[in-house]
Order: structure tokens, then sequence, then C-alpha cells
């Protein structure tokens, strides 16, 4: 039996302004890949983060979700400390960097504040002292407050 080979390609992200978002995401250093409107009714915004190979697209007639609501979008970094500072550079609303109290997997996304009870959970402020990978963060939101979670990777899992 061969072996599915998915890959994550495209995101979905609920927008209230086409062009307010394409221009934050612009500014954030994405790339623009397509943006079509065929109809009045109906706009594709398609973009791409630096070195990654998913994307996102937004616009006009793309999808029923309240714009803001999608939470918890990861972009990789080797360097969280350098990517924030870029995205700062670029002037883009960056939390400080954090790590968890209890060193698990962050997933608090809502307004860049924890929402959960979870024992040993809680942000601590800078890197992960022992600059262990998959945790640090940093977390930003578009105009809209869809979020988005930096998350500093500098040694992948087996098997990833």
């Amino acid at each position: 039996m061969k072996k599915m080979d998915l890959k994550l390609e495209l995101i979905v992200l609920p927008v209230s302004d086409v062009d307010r978002a394409r221009a934050f995401y612009e500014k954030a250093g994405f790339r623009l890949d397509v943006d079509k409107a065929p109809t009045g009714d109906w706009r594709a915004v398609h973009l791409t983060p630096p070195g990654s190979q998913a994307s996102i697209i937004f616009g006009k007639g793309l999808t029923p979700a309240a714009p803001g609501s999608v939470q918890g979008l990861y972009l990789i970094v080797s360097d969280i400390e350098a990517a924030r500072e870029e995205l700062l550079g670029r002037g883009i609303e960056v939390s400080e960097v954090f790590h968890d109290a209890g060193g698990v997997l962050f997933h608090g996304h809502e307004g860049g504040e924890v929402t959960h009870d979870l024992p040993g959970q809680g942000r601590l402020t800078g890197r992960h002292p022992e600059g262990t990978s998959y945790a640090s963060y940093a977390t930003f939101s578009d105009p809209d407050g869809n979020g988005w979670v930096l998350q500093e990777i500098t040694e992948r899992l087996p098997g990833r």
C-alpha cells in the first residue's frame, strides 16, 4: 500500500478589509502570489510567509467565517529573538518572547493571552532557559485579530 503524501498548502483567513489585510501581510514580509478579482463579489489574495511551503488566502466571498476568528496559526522560526526583531522593525506589534511554565506546547492564543487553566501552564518571560526546541514563543495578530504564534524550533523531533 502506498503511503499518503499530505502537505498543508493553504489556510483561509477571514478578514473584514481585503486591502488592509494585504498591506499588513506584505508589511510582515509575506510574498504576494496572487490578487485576483474576476467579479465585484469575489476576490482572492494569496500570500506566502518567507521560507514557507504553506500559504494563506483571504478575500471577498471566500469564507463565511467571522473576521478574526482564526487562532493558533504557527510560524516556525530558528531564532525567535531575530524573528521578533524583524517583525518589530517592519512595524508589526509582537508580544515579548516567552516560554511555558510547564514546558508543554503553548496553546492559549486568544488575543495573545493564555485562555486555559491547565496545571503547569503559564507564560514566563524570555526564551526557554535551556533553549529547548518547541518551547519559546511570541504572538501577534493581524488587523482583524487572526492570531499567530512564532515558535522557535532549532532541532526537529524524530521523524519530522
